[in-house]
């Protein structure tokens, strides 16, 4: 059975070729002679209770200057295909939990939706970390500024950061000397109508913010640690970080331990966790990113494995039914 494809993503054109991971997955199922269908989050819809899109055909080349082609979109039932790969980045919008459940109708028709739409929506990426209190530094979840500044005068260095964000954005270290505390607090609660993040600084960020990726499950055994630039306590690739290859520690294993049993029972597939030193800070549920640096320099290819359990997984539905 020759295994239809489909993934939904931010513009293929406007992607980073050399890094990004979407693009990685798409190469090893076209080199496994899948059919490739392309989505962008407003080309699905719905048509009474059936889940529908205006996908196009595609076919992923390994040049750099003309990575992709396009057929012209057809709409289909999104029930044609048998596996779907939401890529979609944040923000995590009104727009993108409509799309899971559109997805949601999908997956119910049979299609394999990875990551499960479901759980797409109840793992908030800064949130969901706390479902495992044993493995986190000090947070406090709040919009009440006399809250924050009062975590901020416990633990003196602290990190402030919107719950919605990503590549970090908007993030922000104080302490309670900063006479800018005020206003910092101000800007990323809305004046009191947003809720923030405030976690305990961790100083290992210079080690690295290390990104562990699972699938299924089960850890990669490599993290990439990414170093921010001095003067800078954000570690993301987008920020200016630097990605160094690092295996995981016996810490990493077990935070692994405590977090994959769970992740697999929810139908997140592919994951990224977030670890600074000995503490877990975000569950990265949405688009993970980070195969194409650990590919290259641990010679892997991490997308294969993740095909093999997206295979393992459509044969298991197909014996079930």
């Amino acid at each position: 059975m020759k295994i239809k494809l489909g993934i939904v993503m931010d513009s293929i054109g406007s992607i980073n070729y050399k890094k990004d991971s979407s693009l990685a997955m798409l190469f090893e199922a076209q080199n496994r002679g899948y059919e490739l269908y392309y989505m962008e989050q407003n080309n699905l819809y719905l048509q009474n209770e059936t889940a529908r899109a205006m996908a196009q055909k595609l076919v992923v080349k390994k040049d750099s200057t003309c990575w992709y082609s396009l057929a012209n979109a057809q709409d289909i039932e999104l029930s044609e295909l048998n596996v779907i790969l939401m890529r979609k980045d944040p923000p995590f919008n009104m727009d993108y939990i409509y799309s899971t459940y559109i997805l949601g109708l999908a997956e119910k028709s049979g299609v394999l939706v990875v990551n499960r739409p479901a759980s797409l929506r109840n793992a908030n990426e800064k949130l969901y970390a706390l479902e495992f209190p044993q493995c986190i530094p000090p947070t406090l979840v709040t919009s009440q500024a006399t809250k924050i500044k009062e975590f901020v005068a416990r633990h003196d260095a602290v990190i402030l950061k919107p719950l919605g964000g990503m590549g970090g954005s908007s993030i922000f270290r104080t302490d309670k000397s900063d006479q800018n505390i005020n206003v910092i607090i101000e800007t990323l609660t809305d004046n009191g109508k947003r809720l923030i993040m405030a976690q305990r600084f961790i100083p290992e960020i210079t080690q690295g913010d290390k990104r562990i990726l699972l699938i299924d499950g089960e850890p990669v055994p490599y993290a990439l640690a990414r170093i921010p630039q001095q003067g800078d306590v954000r570690a993301n690739l987008a920020t200016g970080g630097v990605g160094q290859g690092v295996p995981l520690s016996e810490r990493d294993q077990w935070i692994c331990a405590q977090v994959g049993p769970r992740l697999k029972q929810e139908g997140l597939m592919f994951v990224g966790l977030d670890v600074i030193g000995d503490y877990l800070t975000e569950v990265n549920v949405t688009s993970p990113t980070c195969i194409r640096e650990l590919d290259t320099q641990y010679d892997m290819n991490i997308s294969s494995l993740l095909m093999d359990c997206i295979e393992k997984n459509l044969e298991q539905k197909s014996n079930a039914g």
